[in-house]
């Protein structure tokens, strides 16, 4: 009986997701108010980056994804410090190296990544030393690019078929059910071109066990979807810059309109987001002119956890992926323009 019951708890979540789900869409022009916010550099040993692309929290230690490192794809520290301890997702095509890092994520104390090539998730654990404790395929039916840790015997991938949002993974890497659908206007698109439509759809989530809520910010267009999965109630958010606007090629996407969001997260009691805004047009004419983009977005959004548009803050950096520190009022960030790639910003309390 108590097998059992653990087991219903554990898969409460899907549980929820299968019921009739109430939905409302939002949209918004503004934000009450917008803060601009200066960078405090944290110095490290910039030797052991060349793109740091995310960094994930969890108690006294922080992960940081470096895409483009020669040796490997994580490296961990201890926070807020940020004192190196260790590298590890090393590179190579080997059964124990990593063809690429695509996600991190912290499940308790374990350190889940993902390696979109090998469709495989692997933990880790440290104690002292880093230790692989597990390993898992995914489906071959589908291409995992980001991954959100329901608990640690579940997890969701967006879905790229076009047929629906999201998969429902289980811990063997099998899905469990798909659920939801692209919450578009383009019915023509979500009929005829299902495909196409799902690359440009292409989002980053994060989902919060605390509050169940889980989020995707589209990487083109300015439209956060933002889902109670224990509720069962769904909210879309809009802003001025609409959907994600593409040209099809084949059963591709090709990137039209702008850049949108860059990384999510669901904090305790807000949805934070970075945003670029940055038209392709004007992309194509700064390359026209020999001038270089800083990569990232130089806008943080900040949305009640049912939508509502809160704070806007303005950096004076660019930046790629961020981890914000509710409980220090901070915003730790990756900026790759610089030698110093790691930023902290302070920032005032918000009540919501």
């Amino acid at each position: 009986m108590k097998t059992y019951l653990k087991v219903m708890l554990l898969f409460l979540p899907l549980l929820y997701a299968c019921q009739s789900e109430k939905s409302d869409k939002t949209l918004y022009t503004d934000f009450p108010e917008s803060i601009d916010l200066q960078a405090s550099t944290i110095e490290i040993d910039t030797a052991v980056f060349r793109y740091p692309f995310r960094i994930r929290v969890h108690g006294d230690y922080a992960v940081i994804l470096d895409l483009h490192n020669a040796d490997n794809f994580y490296h961990l520290f201890t926070y807020p410090d940020m004192h190196y301890l260790t590298g590890f997702g090393k590179k190579g095509d080997s059964p124990e190296e990593n063809l690429a890092g695509d996600d991190v994520r912290w499940v308790g104390d374990t350190i889940w990544t993902l390696d979109a090539n090998k469709r495989e998730l692997a933990a880790y654990l440290f104690k002292d030393t880093l230790q692989t404790i597990e390993k898992i395929g995914v489906s071959e039916t589908i291409r995992p690019l980001n991954v959100a840790f329901i608990n640690p015997s579940s997890y969701v991938i967006p879905d790229y078929t076009g047929e629906n949002r999201f998969c429902w993974m289980n811990r063997e890497g099998k899905i469990v059910q798909k659920t939801h659908t692209i919450p578009t206007e383009d019915e023509k698109s979500k009929t005829q071109n299902a495909p196409a439509l799902s690359q440009a759809w292409r989002s980053f989530i994060d989902y919060n066990p605390q509050n169940n809520i889980l989020a995707a910010a589209t990487q083109l267009g300015e439209v956060l979807e933002i889902y109670n999965i224990k509720d069962s109630i769904s909210h879309i958010i809009q802003g001025p810059n609409g959907e994600p606007e593409f040209k099809i090629s084949g059963s591709y996407a090709i990137p039209s309109g702008i850049m949108g969001f860059a990384d999510v997260q669901v904090g305790k009691e807000c949805v934070y987001v970075i945003f670029q805004g940055i038209t392709f047009k004007e992309i194509g004419k700064l390359i026209q002119s020999g001038q270089e983009r800083p990569n990232g977005g130089q806008y943080i959004y900040v949305f009640s956890l049912t939508g509502k548009p809160l704070r806007r803050y303005v950096l004076d950096r660019y930046i790629d992926g961020f981890y914000v520190d509710e409980s220090r009022n901070m915003i730790v960030a990756t900026d790759v323009n610089n030698d110093q790639p790691i930023v902290t910003f302070q920032i005032p309390s918000l009540k919501n």
